[in-house]
C-alpha cells in the first residue's frame, strides 16, 4: 500500500511539474484568469492533500482539490480579468473625451482669437 501511495505521489509531482513547465514556455505574461486557475489548483491541491492525509489518501485529495481549486480560480480570474477589461474601456473612453475636450478647448480660444475677444 505504502509503494503506491508513494507511486501516486510521485505522478502527481510529475503532473504538475510538466503542466508548470508547459505553462511558463507558452510565452507572454499570465493573464489574471491563468493566475487565479493557478492559485486555486495549487491552494486546492495542498488542502486536498491536507484532507485526504487525514482520511489516508494524500495523492487522491491532492488530486480532487487540485481540480476544484483549478475550476474556482479559473471563475475567480475570468470575474477579475473581465472588470480589469471594464476598467481599461473606461480609461480608454476618459482620454478620448480629454483630446475632444482639449480639441474644443483650442478651437474655441483660436475663435476667439479670430474675432478679437482677447
Amino acid at each position: 500500500m505504502t509503494m503506491k501511495v508513494t507511486g501516486m505521489k510521485k505522478t502527481l509531482l510529475l503532473l504538475v511539474a510538466v503542466v508548470l513547465i508547459g505553462a511558463s514556455c507558452a510565452g507572454g505574461p499570465l493573464t489574471t484568469r491563468e493566475k487565479g486557475a493557478g492559485i486555486g489548483a495549487l491552494g486546492g491541491a495542498a488542502v486536498g492533500g491536507i484532507i485526504g492525509s487525514a482520511v489516508g489518501h494524500p495523492a487522491a485529495g491532492a488530486a480532487i482539490g487540485g481540480g476544484l481549486g483549478l475550476g474556482a480560480g479559473a471563475l475567480v480570474g475570468d470575474q477579475l480579468q473581465g472588470q480589469e477589461n471594464q476598467n481599461y474601456r473606461q480609461q480608454d473612453q476618459i482620454e478620448r473625451n480629454q483630446t475632444d475636450i482639449d480639441r474644443q478647448r483650442y478651437e474655441l480660444e483660436r475663435l476667439r482669437r479670430q474675432r478679437g475677444e482677447y
